[in-house]
């Protein structure tokens, strides 16, 4: 256990986790549990919702087919706005139904149609594979825009954990290539540093309870191997990025009692001195994923409705206005 002084956890919070088991140190043995552990149906979550559901799959540029699902409001209007979702795991589990009860429910309250990407997982996969994946995949539906029925200047990536890193650098190399247009990013508690140097990733180093120092640097290790910190690309480990300038407008959030709430304070630090636009929510007392963990505890529909109330308003800036 860390012996910094550090955020306790939200009381409410504290209560329910206070009732789980503990996260494992993260190691070859351990992931394959992790790996193997059930996680709720996609067709649970879609159970009573009006949606039709549909599997793609598109090539990346190494030819490896990256399996997409489209779920789509079955009264969805011409022209609806698309949430492209990256899942989180730290970097090294989950698919692309892992957290997809966050985005549905921006389907639900604002008629977006959601696609959701099943990027490759380090360590089998490294390096830039995994956002390249992410972002072969936002291409496919900027390019399918009048298929899919969305406007392709109201396309949303969004992500968290390891997903939330992976849309910052989506973001970065859809910058960088100048396509596909994205009128909003969503970073929810992103893995954006794979340094591991900040102060709040020494306060949460050890703690059973939590996703530890420890891990991030299990998962990063997985993704980069031994490459040194200035080979690394910043489309990989944004923090690393030099430029953050001509980013789409950005939420951004974490918890305070968490490993990620130092880089993701500077990452939003960056983009506004960069000149862009960036909304940052730092939740006192949260932990790493406490509203996905526990959504119906007070912080976490805070959390929520605040991301969803700041979607509405960035999607209704870029409707266009009729004639």
């Amino acid at each position: 256990m860390s012996s910094l002084a550090r955020p306790a956890f939200d009381p409410e919070l504290n209560t329910l986790i206070a009732g789980m088991p503990p996260f494992p140190q993260l190691t070859a043995e351990t992931l394959k549990l992790l790996r193997e552990f059930p996680t709720t149906p996609i067709e649970t979550l879609l159970d009573g919702r009006a949606v039709d559901r549909r599997e793609v799959t598109v090539s990346a540029a190494d030819g490896f087919q990256i399996p997409l699902t489209v779920l789509t409001p079955a009264d969805v209007r011409p022209g609806a706005p698309c949430v492209y979702w990256m899942h989180g795991g730290g970097m090294v589990a989950g698919d692309r139904f892992s957290q997809i009860d966050i985005p549905l429910e921006w389907l639900d309250e604002l008629g977006a149609v959601v696609v959701t990407v099943d990027y490759r997982l380090a360590p089998e996969a490294g390096g830039t594979t995994l956002v390249e994946d992410c972002y072969w995949g936002l291409l496919w539906v900027a390019d399918h825009a009048d298929e899919l029925g969305i406007d392709p200047a109201r396309i949303v990536v969004a992500g968290t954990s390891a997903g939330g890193g992976l849309t910052a650098g989506v973001a970065l190399l859809a910058r960088d290539r100048g396509a596909p247009a994205i009128a909003a990013q969503i970073l929810i508690c992103p893995m954006l540093d794979h340094r591991n140097v900040t102060v709040s990733s020494r306060q949460y180093s050890g703690d059973p309870n939590v996703w530890t120092r420890e891990n991030n640097a299990f998962g990063w290790h997985a993704v980069l191997g031994d490459l040194a910190d200035d080979q690394v690309p910043g489309h990989i480990s944004p923090a690393r990025a030099d430029d953050l300038s001509g980013l789409p407008t950005t939420f951004i959030d974490a918890g305070s009692a968490e490993v990620f709430r130092d880089e993701v304070t500077d990452y939003a630090t960056r983009i506004w001195a960069a000149g862009g636009q960036a909304e940052l929510h730092i939740w006192a007392g949260g932990f790493h994923g406490f509203d996905i963990l526990f959504p119906h505890a007070d912080i976490s529909a805070a959390a929520r409705q605040t991301r969803t109330q700041w979607l509405a308003r960035t999607l209704k800036a870029h409707t266009p206005t009729a004639p």
